[in-house]
């Protein structure tokens, strides 16, 4: 699917004040030359864009071979890796942030979970994790998508928080707003932003 849309899922979400404002609220709080995670990059924009942008050391990694390489072109300051995220070997405490804007939503629930345990452990202690999402309870859930057809699987919203922090990271912040991507078969949805953070092991005695 994503293949097929290419850059044009980045001209229908390139609006989003919401993901924009995420970006800024992560910037804020980045230590400078941070490791950064940035889990299905797209095309690049905005997210590697604006970290890399910042100074900040990128890796972007997308099952796309199309996005992939219009990322590699669109963002020479950051590192990009056509490769499924499930099977990447992650070290703990490796990144210093972890980007996750609705890459999870072709994946089952069981697989969902299991990722942001992982993507949890390859955090450094106080490290960022940010996850966007389409709060939705459905099931592999058959439907089209800016023409193209898709199986989705979500979580309401309360299951999404509930998730992060079984994975033991601390929500600080929830926002949610309704956006209409740019492009003529686009409906409006639901779109879910955490903010959150792997909090350092307290000390024993």
């Amino acid at each position: 699917m994503f293949d097929a849309l290419g850059s044009e899922y980045e001209k229908a979400f390139a609006s989003s004040a919401a993901h924009h404002a995420s970006l800024g609220r992560l910037l804020e709080r980045l230590e400078p030359g941070s490791r950064v995670l940035d889990v299905g990059s797209g095309t690049g924009r905005p997210t590697a864009a604006v970290l890399a942008g910042a100074g900040h050391r990128v890796l972007g990694v997308d099952v796309s071979p199309v996005m992939v390489e219009i990322a590699s072109r669109q963002v020479p300051g950051a590192e990009f890796r056509c490769a499924d995220v499930r099977g990447m070997a992650l070290e703990d405490g490796s990144f210093d942030a972890v980007c996750v804007y609705f890459a999870l939503l072709q994946m089952p629930r069981a697989e969902q979970s299991g990722l942001v345990r992982r993507l949890a452990r390859a955090l450094r202690p106080g490290g960022l994790f940010v996850l966007a999402t389409v709060p939705l309870d459905v099931e592999e859930f058959d439907g089209v998508f800016m023409g193209q057809p898709v199986r989705v699987t979500s979580f309401a919203a309360e299951d999404v928080v509930a998730l992060v922090r079984e994975a033991g990271l601390t929500v600080q912040s929830q926002d949610s707003v309704m956006f209409t991507p740019s492009h003529p078969d686009a409906r409006p949805e639901p779109h879910l932003f955490l903010h959150c953070r792997r909090e350092p092991a307290r000390p024993v005695g």
